[in-house]
């Protein structure tokens, strides 16, 4: 009896529990004593210090120091105040400044034990930016009444503030990075004449603009180095829990924190990226709660897409994929198409959110000598960008394959039965189809085996063929059941489903209906099989016959898009997460049931939007079942 991993054509790991995904995620850590928000901070995630600060109903000195589970009350300041503070840990802290009955320039030193009094700052301020340490360290930004928000730097040297090169925007609520004096970053806040994304650098002697955040905000909170930092958190004025990393050259989104807020500890930790401190803030009330970055540890076991390993404690094969997550998943916006338009093209099945193809449309808006487009736009999980035409401009085209190879079928202009195919880099005409026909649908993974099917021709003539590509001409196959056109249709040649669609009803003058039905291909013929929730026509569909998607579509023969979002598990349809836009006449989903995207389309006010929007399933652990 052969070897299960000589079969596999690799071992399979035998683990006594799951594997993680190596990401930074928040996770509750023990609450402040003392609900508050502006507090002084500094030390690391597991040694800190959170002095000062404003409750709902006054300033106060109120001092607690963190272990890594819980906070301890220990010594007050000497004068309650909010302000900013640095220090190497929960026994070594600086606060400075502030706000009280006034703007202090009073600065404190704890030792583990109490405060003392120590060198003024030289220009007052609150809701600055800070870096270092008790022994060397900066203070930058904030404001003060009077001469108002700050450009101000300054240096401590363990007794005395020296003035440096000042920031180049002035701004207070800042969140900031940095270990040390010679490396920090000045990250968002309020500036005149409202809320920043601008992010700047420090060397040690001057400051220079760089990348800007992701989301403009104020309010946020920082940790990490100048290179390898977090920022998080906002009062904007809502309260976010958006958070972004920092690794010396761009601003990436990650795992958000589970409370909204801003205006917390203003700097806890001394490390990198991989560890942070979030404690108190205001969401809106004063919060005592606190929140914990962190990766898991390095003797956790890493997961990887597609890996399978045995789990020795519950006796079960597993694997790790992105499509076990769907339930789960929802709709979030992505780069907008460069020219808005509605019955799109796209390439499928073979598509994915960073690697995808859209083609063709219509909008009654666009120049002459006519409303159809040539325009090819390639999607690389950003943005769109604008590359070779298609050789015959049109729209309701059926589209398949991948971003490198894909075809484009049929459509709603003359000659109706051209097919073109893409190499990753042009088009080229190749064989036509056997029935020109318009507001059809397929699927397919490349440019070199895929199918067609329904749609309809001139004088609402609805068609139930199925025509297969070989990658040179196309085969006449079993018909649909049904004969409708704009039917949403996805899949594999020999897994495919229809579904939905416009149906004309027989006798009298023309009138017609919306369908519900659902058929399901597997090479040879259609079989009918459990229908979809909602009736609806002009929709999208990704995937395949054991995972798919219904997309959007409009429920009635008014066109009123629709944002609604169905998933096919094999069996049954389930209502998902919906569309942020409602829309119909879209792109057919580009990708699988757990990735993909939508572009464009009708919203009910618009023929041609160049909204997008992004659907990409979690990656997790699920028990792999034989049958």
């Amino acid at each position: 009896m052969a070897e299960l991993k000589k079969i596999l054509g690799a071992p399979i790991q035998v683990l006594d529990s799951d594997p993680v995904e190596y990401v930074g995620s928040w996770a509750t850590g023990g609450s402040l004593n003392t609900a508050r928000a502006k507090m002084g901070g500094g030390g690391t995630q597991t040694s800190a210090l959170s002095s000062g600060g404003e409750t709902a109903t006054a300033n106060v000195g109120v001092c607690e120091a963190y272990n890594g589970s819980s906070w301890t009350e220990v010594a007050d300041l000497s004068t309650a105040r909010y302000g900013q503070g640095i220090g190497a840990s929960s026994t070594s802290s600086l606060h400075i400044s502030g706000s009280g009955t006034a703007i202090p320039v009073d600065c404190e030193e704890f030792d583990g034990s109490s405060w003392t009094e120590v060198g003024n700052v030289n220009t007052a301020r609150y809701l600055a930016g800070v870096s270092g340490t008790t022994n060397s360290g900066i203070v930058f930004g904030g404001d003060n009444p009077s001469p108002g928000y700050l450009t101000a730097n300054e240096y401590w040297n363990g007794s005395s503030w020296t003035e440096l090169a000042d920031l180049n925007t002035a701004r207070r609520n800042l969140g900031s990075t940095g270990q040390t004096y010679t490396a920090a970053l000045a990250a968002t806040g309020r500036a005149s004449p409202g809320n920043t994304g601008n992010v700047e650098s420090w060397n040690g002697s001057a400051w220079t603009e760089t990348t800007n955040v992701n989301t403009t905000r104020r309010g946020a909170g920082g940790s990490g180095t100048s290179t390898d930092g977090l920022i998080f958190g906002q009062t904007n004025p809502a309260y976010g829990t958006q958070t972004e990393s920092w690794n010396g050259s761009a601003w990436t989104e990650v795992n958000d924190m589970s409370t909204g807020r801003g205006e917390g500890t203003t700097r806890h930790t001394m490390g990198t990226s991989t560890a942070a401190l979030m404690s108190g803030g205001v969401e809106p009330s004063r919060s005592s709660a606190t929140e914990e970055w962190s990766f898991p540890p390095a003797t956790s076991t890493t997961r990887q897409e597609g890996q399978l390993y045995f789990n020795s404690a519950t006796g079960t094969l597993k694997g790790f994929e992105r499509a076990a997550g769907i339930p789960s998943t929802s709709w979030a916006s992505g780069g907008s198409l460069n020219a808005g338009r509605y019955r799109i093209s796209a390439s499928n099945t073979g598509g994915t959110v960073s690697a995808s193809i859209v083609f063709g449309g219509y909008a009654p808006s666009s120049a002459p000598p006519n409303n159809y487009f040539a325009n090819t736009e390639s999607y690389d999980g950003t943005s769109f960008t604008e590359v070779n035409d298609l050789n015959l401009a049109r729209s309701s085209a059926s589209g398949f394959g991948s971003s490198t190879s894909a075809i484009m079928a049929a459509g709603n202009q003359s000659p109706k039965a051209q097919t073109e195919l893409w190499n990753g880099t042009s088009w080229t005409e190749v064989n036509d189809t056997n029935t020109g026909r318009s507001q059809l649908a397929g699927g397919g993974i490349s440019g070199t085996a895929g199918l067609i099917f329904g749609g309809s021709l001139p004088g609402y003539n609805m068609q139930s063929k199925t025509e297969t590509w070989n990658g040179t001409s196309w085969t006449e196959t079993g018909d649909l059941n049904l004969a409708r056109d704009e039917l949403a249709g996805s899949g594999l040649q020999t897994a495919a489903f229809a579904v939905a669609g416009k149906v004309k009803e027989s006798g009298g003058p023309p009138t017609w209906y919306t369908s519900d039905t659902h058929e399901q291909w597997d090479g040879s013929s259609w079989t009918e099989t459990t229908e979809i929730n909602t009736t609806v026509s002009a929709a999208s569909a990704a995937g395949h016959t054991s995972s798919g998607l219904k997309i959007g579509g409009t429920a009635g023969l008014t066109p009123v898009g629709q944002t609604k979002t169905e998933f096919w598990n094999g069996s049954s349809w389930t209502e998902l997460n919906d569309l942020s836009t409602q829309r119909q006449y879209l792109a057919q989903g580009s990708g699988t049931a757990a990735s993909n995207i939508v572009a464009g389309g009708y919203n009910g006010s618009t023929y041609g939007i160049t909204n997008n929007e992004e659907w990409a399933a979690d990656i997790t652990n699920t028990t792999v079942t034989a049958s």
